[in-house]
Protein backbone atom coordinates (compact mmCIF):
# COMPACT_ATOMS: atom_id res chain seq x y z
CA UNK A 1 0.00 0.00 0.00
CA UNK A 2 1.11 3.24 -0.84
CA UNK A 3 1.93 5.99 1.90
CA UNK A 4 -0.36 8.46 0.75
CA UNK A 5 -2.96 5.62 0.54
CA UNK A 6 -2.08 4.80 4.43
CA UNK A 7 -2.02 8.43 5.20
CA UNK A 8 -5.58 8.58 3.71
CA UNK A 9 -6.87 5.63 5.83
CA UNK A 10 -5.47 7.21 9.43
CA UNK A 11 -7.15 10.15 8.62
CA UNK A 12 -10.10 8.34 7.63
CA UNK A 13 -9.72 6.66 11.03
CA UNK A 14 -9.62 9.82 12.96
CA UNK A 15 -12.32 11.91 11.38
CA UNK A 16 -14.37 8.56 11.64
CA UNK A 17 -13.68 7.74 15.26
CA UNK A 18 -14.33 11.37 16.38
CA UNK A 19 -17.59 11.31 15.12
CA UNK A 20 -18.24 8.28 16.43
CA UNK A 21 -16.71 9.21 20.05
CA UNK A 22 -18.40 12.90 19.75
CA UNK A 23 -14.86 14.39 19.70
CA UNK A 24 -13.81 17.36 18.01
CA UNK A 25 -11.24 15.47 15.19
CA UNK A 26 -8.87 18.44 15.63
CA UNK A 27 -8.65 17.87 19.50
CA UNK A 28 -8.47 14.43 18.56
CA UNK A 29 -5.79 14.42 16.28
CA UNK A 30 -3.18 16.67 18.41
CA UNK A 31 -3.67 13.85 21.08
CA UNK A 32 -2.48 11.41 18.24
CA UNK A 33 0.31 13.51 17.18
CA UNK A 34 0.95 14.08 21.12
CA UNK A 35 0.78 11.05 22.31
CA UNK A 36 0.64 8.43 19.25
CA UNK A 37 -1.34 4.81 20.41
CA UNK A 38 0.69 3.04 17.66
CA UNK A 39 3.97 2.22 16.73
CA UNK A 40 4.18 4.55 13.94
CA UNK A 41 3.55 8.14 14.28
CA UNK A 42 0.69 9.51 12.44
CA UNK A 43 2.19 10.70 9.19
CA UNK A 44 2.39 14.21 8.15
CA UNK A 45 0.06 13.62 5.20
CA UNK A 46 -2.55 12.33 7.86
CA UNK A 47 -2.27 15.60 9.90
CA UNK A 48 -2.35 17.75 6.81
CA UNK A 49 -5.31 15.84 5.21
CA UNK A 50 -7.73 15.75 8.94
CA UNK A 51 -6.44 20.06 9.08
CA UNK A 52 -7.49 20.42 5.09
CA UNK A 53 -10.98 18.77 6.22
CA UNK A 54 -11.69 20.49 9.60
CA UNK A 55 -10.53 23.82 7.75
CA UNK A 56 -13.15 23.58 5.13
CA UNK A 57 -15.69 21.47 7.46
CA UNK A 58 -18.68 23.73 6.67
CA UNK A 59 -18.08 24.29 3.02
CA UNK A 60 -17.75 20.51 2.26
CA UNK A 61 -20.37 19.44 4.91
CA UNK A 62 -22.50 22.06 2.78
CA UNK A 63 -21.54 20.82 -0.73
CA UNK A 64 -22.40 17.13 -0.04
CA UNK A 65 -25.42 17.89 1.32
CA UNK A 66 -26.43 20.03 -2.00
CA UNK A 67 -25.04 17.44 -4.31
CA UNK A 68 -25.93 14.08 -2.50
CA UNK A 69 -29.55 14.14 -4.74
CA UNK A 70 -31.93 12.35 -1.62
CA UNK A 71 -29.17 11.87 0.99
CA UNK A 72 -29.12 14.01 3.54
CA UNK A 73 -25.71 14.08 5.46
CA UNK A 74 -27.32 12.57 8.89
CA UNK A 75 -28.92 9.53 6.58
CA UNK A 76 -25.20 8.71 4.95
CA UNK A 77 -23.27 5.62 7.32
CA UNK A 78 -21.00 7.46 9.22
CA UNK A 79 -17.79 5.66 7.54
CA UNK A 80 -19.05 6.68 4.24
CA UNK A 81 -19.55 10.43 5.20
CA UNK A 82 -15.90 10.51 6.67
CA UNK A 83 -14.48 9.50 3.24
CA UNK A 84 -17.12 11.66 1.47
CA UNK A 85 -15.87 15.03 3.75
CA UNK A 86 -11.87 13.40 2.88
CA UNK A 87 -12.48 12.83 -0.63
CA UNK A 88 -14.18 16.26 -0.94
CA UNK A 89 -11.20 18.24 0.81
CA UNK A 90 -8.77 16.19 -2.06
CA UNK A 91 -10.88 17.09 -4.92
CA UNK A 92 -11.94 20.46 -3.64
CA UNK A 93 -8.78 21.92 -2.29
CA UNK A 94 -5.83 19.63 -2.25
CA UNK A 95 -3.97 21.26 -5.02
CA UNK A 96 -1.04 18.18 -5.31
CA UNK A 97 -3.93 15.35 -5.91
CA UNK A 98 -5.32 15.02 -9.21
CA UNK A 99 -9.04 15.45 -8.92
CA UNK A 100 -9.10 11.73 -10.62
CA UNK A 101 -6.42 10.24 -8.15
CA UNK A 102 -8.32 11.42 -5.10
CA UNK A 103 -11.61 10.10 -6.39
CA UNK A 104 -10.33 6.79 -6.75
CA UNK A 105 -8.59 6.76 -3.54
CA UNK A 106 -11.91 7.46 -1.41
CA UNK A 107 -13.68 4.74 -3.65
CA UNK A 108 -10.69 2.37 -2.89
CA UNK A 109 -11.43 3.34 1.04
CA UNK A 110 -15.73 2.85 0.79
CA UNK A 111 -15.19 -0.23 -1.73
CA UNK A 112 -12.72 -2.21 1.81
CA UNK A 113 -14.49 -0.33 4.41
CA UNK A 114 -18.61 0.59 3.58
CA UNK A 115 -21.29 -1.29 2.15
CA UNK A 116 -22.08 -2.52 -1.32
CA UNK A 117 -23.81 0.74 -2.86
CA UNK A 118 -21.04 2.97 -1.31
CA UNK A 119 -18.09 2.72 -4.27
CA UNK A 120 -20.93 3.77 -6.25
CA UNK A 121 -22.39 6.41 -4.20
CA UNK A 122 -18.94 8.04 -3.14
CA UNK A 123 -17.80 8.08 -6.93
CA UNK A 124 -21.00 9.70 -8.61
CA UNK A 125 -20.73 12.34 -6.12
CA UNK A 126 -17.06 13.57 -5.55
CA UNK A 127 -17.68 13.16 -9.29
CA UNK A 128 -20.07 15.58 -9.26
CA UNK A 129 -18.49 18.44 -7.05
CA UNK A 130 -15.31 17.87 -9.73
CA UNK A 131 -16.85 18.46 -12.10
CA UNK A 132 -18.43 21.82 -10.13
CA UNK A 133 -15.84 22.71 -8.94
CA UNK A 134 -14.68 25.59 -11.49
CA UNK A 135 -18.07 27.36 -10.51
CA UNK A 136 -17.91 27.51 -7.11
CA UNK A 137 -14.86 30.38 -6.36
Amino acid sequence: MAARTKARKRALDLLFEAEQRGLNVGDLLRERLAAPVTEAPLPQYTADLVEGVVGHWADIDELLATYSQGWSLERMPAVDRAILRLGAYEVLYAEDVPEPVAISEAVGLATELSTDDSPKFVNGLLARLAEVKPTLA
